[in-house]
């Protein structure tokens, strides 16, 4: 199933305040691997983590990190960040 996602642009829910965006590159049993990535702390701002999101779908990914390593157990859900809708 994560095959269909390497190489696409992907958004991460983590059970913590974190959500993470960027190009999945690459998986294994324990980790994502994700280049070109935005891993937000959502205690950082007032915005709730579908708003923040939907911004990056129109605003493209704000980038901070070249690749970032994320832990499978802490992910609450994966997808292609084409496919988030903002209705």
């Amino acid at each position: 199933m994560l095959d269909e996602l390497l190489e696409e642009k992907v958004v991460i829910d983590l059970v913590s305040p974190y959500v993470c965006l960027g190009r999945l590159v690459r998986y294994d049993e324990h980790f994502l691997e994700l280049k070109n990535a935005d891993l937000h702390d959502l205690r950082d701002t007032d915005t709730s983590r579908e708003l923040y999101v939907a911004d990056s779908v129109t605003t493209g990914i704000k980038r901070n990190r070249n690749r970032v390593f994320v832990r499978r157990s802490e992910v609450v859900a994966i997808s292609k960040l084409e496919d988030v809708v903002d209705e």
